[in-house]
Order: C-alpha cells, then sequence, then structure tokens
C-alpha cells in the first residue's frame, strides 16, 4: 500500500518497498559468491567497495536486520542470519567455559 504525498500528490512507497541501495545490493551479490574472487576476501572487500573489513562486516551485519534484505534475497539473507548466529553462540559457549 502507497501513501500519498500532498504536497506533490504523487505516490510515496512504504517502507517495506523502498528498495535497498545500489551498494547494499552489491554488498549482498558479493557475500552469495565471493569465493569466486582470486584471493582473500579482505582484500576482494578492499578492491571492491574500497572498504575495510571491519566496515564491510559492519554493514553487512546491519543489512541481516534489514527487512528488505530479507525481501531481496531471502535464502542468503537466512543463511548468513544462521551463520551469525551459530558464531554468537560459540562465543558465548567459550566465555561461559572460561569462567567455570
Amino acid at each position: 500500500m502507497e501513501a500519498v504525498s500532498h504536497a506533490m500528490h504523487e505516490p510515496v512507497p512504504d517502507a517495506a518497498e523502498a528498495q535497498l541501495s545500489e551498494r547494499d545490493q552489491e554488498i549482498l551479490a558479493f557475500e552469495r559468491q565471493w569465493y569466486r574472487y582470486a584471493g582473500q576476501k579482505e582484500q576482494a572487500i578492499r578492491e571492491k567497495f574500497g572498504l575495510s573489513s571491519t566496515s564491510y562486516f559492519q554493514i553487512l551485519n546491519s543489512l541481516l536486520d534489514d527487512p528488505r534484505a530479507l525481501t531481496h534475497d531471502p535464502m542468503l539473507v537466512k543463511r548468513l542470519r544462521r551463520m551469525r548466529q551459530a558464531r554468537q553462540s560459540q562465543r558465548t559457549a567459550r566465555r561461559l567455559a572460561k569462567r567455570a
């Protein structure tokens, strides 16, 4: 459903209908097939996006929580969310093991 802008009388897309930016779409495409790039992933990130790996992964993590990303590529986003959750669980288990 679209809202109507009273100032211009043009439809304004709902947040759920908004598209991901081109960069965000490229990041998801890169994650889908990064293994095709020669060399290390961090180097490919720098070359393709001009970002440090830290910045890239911060953007990627925020994308995983963005409903537009889920709509754009549901299988990839769900897989990456599962992988993120598994890493978080492993870190928690290691912390708890150190306390014991």
